[in-house]
């Protein structure tokens, strides 16, 4: 099949050219506009910290869009008139502005916990209507306004500040990646080929398919949300593998052009490098597929960006080379640079012959390496970088380390209990259970203080609130009137708990459990929320998905494995180094940015713990990635196989004829990975390290070392499949 398409690619190449050409073009025009259309923050689930936020909106006018202000003087303090004036000025600029709700201060509340203990430095709210992404829209806009006096200090932070800044810095990365990314492979090119022609052919390719995929995205979004890092996944993926893609298919063209005319040349091209591109899109699409098992916007859109820009690079590559080539033919070795370029056939047949002739003492120490490479994954911890995501010097960082110093690493991001009660939230009993819960919860040395309708003043007992509160509307003490309007509706209350530790601190995580844990009273239903809460909640659902992803995608790859080589013991052992590559990568990554290594060298400050995201990204996309070079390199082993039936022969044959394509594509790959890894956003860094060392272990120590070994111990059993399952996959022309 694919060799008839080829020779139709061929013989129409005119028609195909220019209809790619039409829709690069159209593409153009669109592309730039997806940039406009990609949400912030890290989406939505049934969770239980959702629910509460949900109820909070419903119940309370909770505003999801708030931006906060921290104010400062080196000199003047909080409640002098000019440092008072001054704030004032400031936030006036934007109280007018269409859609702002409120500007919240400690002149406007009463809150003194937002003046800093040297009481040089306070902090308030600007409340917008809409969501958070409406809100980071805003951001600009509304920062711009706010320009302090000279002499005072103004820093904007939150989620509005942290997300705008995010997104910012991915367009950024994009622009970087790029920049750095394609010189750098263009002279790898340069130096595989050794031709003008041969070498610009990929990068080409490369322009095509992420132009068309930021395109189609574009029109995904009027579907669905999708993330601002699916520019970073189609811009890393569509580089990558349009160019491994191609360098494949010009890499074996240019071969059969030595045996061939270019129409026959094409088609065995197709034949063959095509049949494995085929399936090695196949699988990579199977492990990013994974990615929607997770109910979360920001794995969907990887998918998504995932998903789309491998099946483009796929139609690209069968469809619009195959007519490229068919138009270049011989013209392809054009334009020498070099004198080299050509195989280096004798030097990977000698490795593979050399590895095979002591099989075990080759392979044992490579795994016993990647495994001792992964153990630090067994220390992992999980967490989000929230504000120390961003570089250093970026404002949103600096405004909530500021506030972390001056006030306290828990008093800016409080636990929040949404508390339901069966009836009137006012209940006396209901008061009760709570005065009780709360003092209880206040006696736990974690806990710095507490915000409710019964901790307004320690003076004022359990009685006494009970029998205020039976009367909301007489209440004498204006205090309480003022926190009964803010932190109760109807039969929902609102209790704030504030920790003596950080976001995401050991001590605030085991404190969120407790209190998950200690109801106020049978008939009051608990919901938390808040930064740790919902971290908590997201990591719990994220990896209940998890094993149902390890499932899928390996049982899912083994299968398509299985059609392409005949085999169901070669599928096995594709999934078992590619698991050991993958454990390998995680301790690494755990080594470098949890326990804070090489920060020096690649330019980070450790957060002592891996974004949660990682793994899961990671495995999703290393693993299609990997088997990859598993495709390349198999199916060059099988096609002589098939031949002799001499497995040691055709296990160097095959590494003869791949090996050097497959260390020049994994080449490809790594600088197209480092490239991200001069990202000022760690998690982005440590994306682009992790694929790297990922694809560099694959290409090097994998491909090149353990599957000759592995395939010489294992000898003809490699091809063994059950009579009646061959039959099947023959009858059917799933194979051959």
């Amino acid at each position: 099949m694919l060799l008839n398409l080829g020779m139709v690619m061929v013989k129409y190449r005119w028609l195909v050219i220019g209809s790619w050409a039409l829709v690069f073009l159209l593409a153009a025009v669109i592309a730039p506009r997806l940039f406009g259309e990609l949400q912030a923050g890290f989406g939505r689930a049934n969770t239980e910290s959702q629910k509460a936020l949900d109820l909070l909106r419903e119940r309370m006018d909770e505003n999801e869009a708030v931006l906060t202000v921290v104010f400062s003087h080196p000199v003047l303090e909080v409640f002098d008139p000019e440092f008072q004036q001054a704030m004032a000025m400031t936030l006036s600029a934007v109280d007018q502005l269409p859609g702002i709700v409120n500007t919240v201060t400690v002149y406007s509340s009463g809150n003194l916990n937002l003046v800093s203990p040297d009481r040089h430095t306070t902090y308030g709210f600007v409340e917008m209507v809409g969501s958070l992404d409406d809100g980071v829209d805003r951001y600009h806009e509304i920062r711009d306004l706010l320009k302090p006096p000279e002499g005072f200090d103004l820093l904007a932070t939150g989620g509005i500040a942290i997300f705008a800044e995010l997104n910012e810095a991915a367009e950024e990365d994009l622009r970087r990646s790029e920049a750095v990314s394609f010189p750098l492979v263009l002279v790898a090119l340069a130096i595989i080929f050794g031709t003008i022609i041969a070498s610009l052919m990929p990068i080409f390719m490369a322009v095509v398919v992420v132009t068309i995929t930021m395109a189609s995205v574009f029109f995904l979004t009027y579907v669905t949300d999708v993330s601002i890092f699916v520019l970073n996944i189609a811009s890393f993926l569509g580089i990558g593998i349009s160019i491994d893609y191609t360098l494949l298919i010009i890499s074996r063209f240019r071969e059969e052009l030595e045996y061939h005319d270019v129409s026959d040349a094409v088609g065995n091209t197709m034949a063959t490098a095509g049949r494995a591109v085929l399936f090695s899109g196949i699988t990579t699409i199977v492990g990013l597929s994974g990615l929607f098992f997770l109910p979360f916007m920001f794995f969907r859109s990887l998918g998504i960006g995932g998903v789309t820009v491998v099946a483009i690079s796929m139609a690209v590559v069968l469809t619009l080379v195959p007519a490229v080539l068919g138009y270049l033919g011989h013209r392809i070795n054009r334009f020498r640079v070099l004198p080299f370029g050509s195989p280096s056939r004798g030097f990977w047949n000698g490795i593979a012959r050399r590895v095979m002739r002591h099989p075990l003492l080759v392979a044992i120490p490579v795994m016993v390496f990647l495994l001792l490479l992964g153990t630090p994954f067994l220390g992992l911890n999980l967490g989000a970088p929230w504000a120390s995501v961003l570089p250093t010097d970026s404002e949103p960082r600096l405004g909530w380390e500021k506030l972390e110093r001056e006030f306290g690493a828990g008093e800016v991001a409080p636990i929040v209990v949404v508390a339901q009660a069966q009836g009137d939230f006012l209940d006396s009993k209901v008061i009760g259970a709570l005065y009780d819960w709360s003092q209880k919860i206040s006696e736990d040395p974690r806990v710095s203080r507490i915000e409710s309708i019964v901790t307004l003043d320690p003076a004022i007992g359990k009685a006494q609130y009970q029998q205020m509160y039976e009367s909301p509307d007489q209440i004498p003490i204006p205090a309480a009137k003022e926190a009964l309007d803010e932190l109760v509706s109807g039969d929902v209350g609102l209790v704030r708990v504030f920790p003596k530790t950080g976001l995401f601190a050991p001590d605030t995580k085991a404190l969120v459990e407790d209190l998950k844990n200690k109801p106020i009273a049978p008939n009051v239903q608990l919901l938390l929320t808040g930064a740790t809460a919902d971290m908590q909640d997201t990591i719990s659902l994220m990896y209940r998905y998890f094993p149902w992803i390890i499932a899928y995608v390996v049982v899912v790859t083994y299968l398509v494995l299985m059609v392409l080589f005949q085999s169901v013991v070669l599928p096995i052992k594709a999934v078992i180094m590619n698991a050991m590559s993958i454990f390998a990568v995680y301790g690494a990554l755990v080594f470098i940015f949890q326990e804070g290594n090489l920060e020096g060298l690649l330019r980070f400050s450790s957060t002592g713990f891996l974004e949660v995201t990682l793994p899961i990204t990671l495995f999703c996309i290393v693993f299609g990635l990997s088997m990859d070079y598993e495709v390349f390199l198999l199916s060059r082993i099988k096609e002589r196989y098939d031949e002799t039936r001499d497995n040691t022969e055709s296990v160097a044959f095959g590494l003869e004829r791949t090996g050097r394509l497959i260390t020049s594509a994994a080449m490809v790959l790594v600088l197209v990975a480092i490239a991200f890894t001069t990202s000022d956003i760690i998690v982005v860094k440590a994306f682009g390290v992790g694929i790297a060392l990922a694809i560099f272990l694959d290409a090097t120590l994998v491909r090149v070392l353990l599957v000759p070994a592995l395939m010489r111990i294992m000898g003809d059993v490699n091809w063994w499949a059950p009579n009646w399952l061959r039959r099947i996959l023959v009858r059917g022309r799933l194979v051959g």
